[in-house]
């Protein structure tokens, strides 16, 4: 079966990958406690956040709402979108586990500094003292466009230097936002993966100087995972009832894996059985697809005959996260390869339909919904067993988006 879904991304076909109906160990009480102590985290850093940042109410939180799509969807219905897309400050899902990762330096570089004396609050990182002492330090980070933003928007904002490593997938256009906030921007020839690399490697010598790595770090990975208690609450709100009689499918766009790994993570420590994951790639860049129908082998795009060229930019990464396959590798529920015309005709479809900025990149869930259901109805054999993929007609479809709403408009007129 698995080569035979190679065979299908070879071809830049649609291909869906099912878990089997095994059950698998998830320790919830151990994810609970890891969400939890980064909620604190996020609390002793609002009001620091409000002071150098616009977010809603001022209260100094980066989160997003939650809307029913206002059109129909080859999906039962309701279908919500969670829009990451217009996160604060970065307007992309790059700013929760991105931003949280940079929180964690700082709050290092203040403690070593002897900034955060006992019930100090956090708001005096943004006075300047601390600014000329943030200052000194230069991080670094290599990314191909949203997540080299995000964390180089909050290192300035806190006044640190910023050095984004961008490979051969980023647009010119994020290269160029960087420049102007006044990162330095480090071009490479090649891929994600290999500018990864170059810029760890860059950093081993330096003083004061901080790596942020998108493949392995446990501070990003528990930055987005705050992200599942956030949707929980918003569908208790919206009296969405959540249980295995009426699952929720969550559709996550996928590069290395961090974000949706993390969220996963958040989610599963909430609603356990009830919530179905999907991971959505594109074709030629289905890494953890590969990895995941390989039984689990951390396989490059390049070992199976895949190119990782890819519209969407975002989810342009050839070898998923190590760290996220270890963590929730087991509880990925589907994965879903898309090609690009899919994820650009929804562009438009989006924009369209319900007045949503997206980029390719976070047109991915949708572009996933009608694949995803009719492989569950054609793999009633192997998957019907599930309850909650038995009951799925019942359930609550969430499209997780990514990125869009501070995309140029030149550049957006061309998707549509």
């Amino acid at each position: 079966m698995h080569e035979k879904l190679l065979t299908k991304l070879r071809g830049g076909e649609t291909a869906v990958w099912l878990k089997s109906a095994k059950a698998d160990f998830f320790d919830a009480e151990a994810a609970r406690a890891d969400v939890a102590a980064a909620e604190i985290r996020w609390q002793r850093f609002a009001p620091a956040l409000a002071r150098l940042f616009d977010t809603p109410g001022g209260l100094g939180r980066i989160n997003s709402p939650l809307s029913e799509y206002p059109a129909s969807l080859p999906a039962p219905a309701p279908v919500y979108v969670k829009a990451d897309h217009s996160l604060p400050i970065t307007a992309c899902v790059k700013a929760r586990g991105g931003i949280f990762g940079l929180l964690c330096v700082i709050e290092k570089i203040a403690q070593d500094a002897g900034l955060l004396k006992e019930q100090e609050t956090y708001a005096i990182l943004a006075d300047e003292p601390a600014r000329r002492i943030l200052a000194e330090h230069t991080v670094v980070v290599a990314s191909t466009g949203n997540l080299g933003y995000s964390i180089g928007v909050a290192a300035i904002g806190f006044g640190m230097q910023a050095e984004v490593h961008m490979s051969d997938d980023a647009k010119e256009w994020k290269k160029a936002r960087l420049r102007e906030l006044g990162a330095t921007v480090v071009e490479h020839v090649g891929d994600y993966t290999s500018t990864v690399s170059s810029a760890r490697t860059s950093v081993a010598e330096r003083d004061k100087t901080h790596f942020i790595d998108d493949e392995n770090s446990w501070d990003l990975f528990v930055g987005y995972a705050g992200a599942g208690e956030e949707l929980a609450q918003q569908l208790k709100q919206a009296n969405v009832d959540v249980s295995v009689e009426h699952p929720l499918v969550v559709y996550l766009p996928c590069g290395v894996g961090g974000a949706p790994g993390g969220i996963t993570y958040g989610l599963k420590s909430i609603f356990g059985d009830a919530v179905v994951c999907v991971f959505v790639e594109p074709v030629n860049s289905a890494c953890v697809f590969v990895a995941l129908a390989c039984d689990g082998a951390l396989k490059s795009v390049y070992d199976v005959g895949l190119s990782n060229n890819t519209e969407a930019d975002g989810l342009a990464v050839s070898r998923a996260s190590e760290l996220v396959l270890n963590k929730v590798g087991k509880q990925i529920d589907a994965v879903v390869a898309v090609p690009d015309k899919s994820m650009t005709d929804w562009v438009g479809k989006a924009w369209s339909n319900a007045a949503l900025r997206l980029e390719p990149s976070a047109t991915a869930g949708f572009a996933a919904l009608e694949p995803f259901l009719q492989a569950i109805d054609a793999d009633v054999t192997s998957n019907g067993t599930r309850p909650a993929l038995k009951n799925i007609a019942q359930g609550t479809h969430v499209v997780w988006t990514t990125g869009g709403d501070l995309m140029p408009e030149d550049i957006f007129q061309q998707f549509l």
